[in-house]
Parts: C-alpha cells; sequence; structure tokens
C-alpha cells in the first residue's frame, strides 16, 4: 500500500479520489472494444495528455471505467509499448513544475516565507521520488535534481 504525502507534512488525509470500480471483468454496458480504447489512448497521447488525465478523460467522456478490465493492460503500459512516455515519470513532472512555479514566484517575492517552506517541502519530495525512481531503473543513476532542470523540464 502507497501512502500519499500528504500525510507526512500535514495533519490533513490528503485529496480524496473517485471511487474505484467494484469489479475486475468489464461492464456489459460497455460497448468499446481492445483495440477501440488502444486507439483512443494513443489519440488522447499524441494530444499531450498524460496517462492519468488519459484515464479521467476515459472514464467521464467515453464511459470506459476502467481501461485494464477491457485491454488487460495499464494505460502507462500502453503507452510505453509503443514509445510514447516521457523519460521522467508524470508525477515526477507535475512536482518538478511546481517547484519551478514557486521558483519564480520567490524571485519576484523574496519576503514570502510561506512559499519558501512550501518549496523545501516540494523539493524533499522530489528528492525522495528520485531516490525511488533510481532504486526502479526508470530514472539513470547520474539523474540530480537541480533547480535549473526544474526550470527545463
Amino acid at each position: 500500500m502507497v501512502l500519499g504525502l500528504a500525510r507526512l507534512f500535514t495533519s490533513k488525509r490528503g485529496r480524496s479520489g473517485s471511487t474505484r470500480p467494484v469489479s475486475k471483468k468489464a461492464p456489459n454496458w460497455c460497448r468499446y472494444r481492445e483495440e477501440e480504447v488502444e486507439a483512443l489512448i494513443m489519440k488522447l497521447a499524441k494530444q499531450g495528455n498524460a496517462a492519468s488525465t488519459i484515464g479521467n478523460i476515459l472514464r467521464d467522456t467515453y464511459g470506459i471505467p476502467l481501461s485494464r478490465a477491457i485491454t488487460g493492460k495499464k494505460i502507462g503500459e500502453i503507452l510505453s509499448q509503443s514509445g510514447v512516455t516521457s523519460s521522467i515519470p508524470e508525477d515526477l513532472q507535475a512536482l518538478l513544475k511546481k517547484a519551478t512555479s514557486l521558483t519564480k514566484h520567490l524571485q519576484k517575492n523574496r519576503q514570502d516565507y510561506v512559499n519558501k517552506h512550501s518549496l523545501t517541502l516540494i523539493e524533499s519530495k522530489i528528492h525522495r521520488l528520485v531516490k525511488y525512481y533510481k532504486a526502479e531503473g526508470r530514472l539513470p543513476p547520474e539523474w540530480k535534481y537541480t533547480p535549473a532542470v526544474a526550470s527545463v523540464e
């Protein structure tokens, strides 16, 4: 079980998410076939959507509750098999983007101590994720976070 990082730095419980479907089988009211779902995933990925966004679009727009039930593969697996994935994982990219925006804000507003604290918390999350992804082999061993790297990517 993976715990969210919200609990680590606050007394709050993190964000609530939608409830996953109870059954792992494709519902009988879903009329999409495996090839159609994979084509939709590829189309949405070419539009620049991330894997989690693709899942939300499939659920909300097309009525596909769980693509894995239909295709037998996760969205990330489908994207990696076709070579559409980026070199940096999605959650790490989101943290880098957030750190970049906070750094730009702090260049203009040097005395914003709340955001200085937020930036240190975000950077510690980045360091922890980088350590995990290096151990998993999803990032090269020489990859290192610096604020300059965050602003580039």
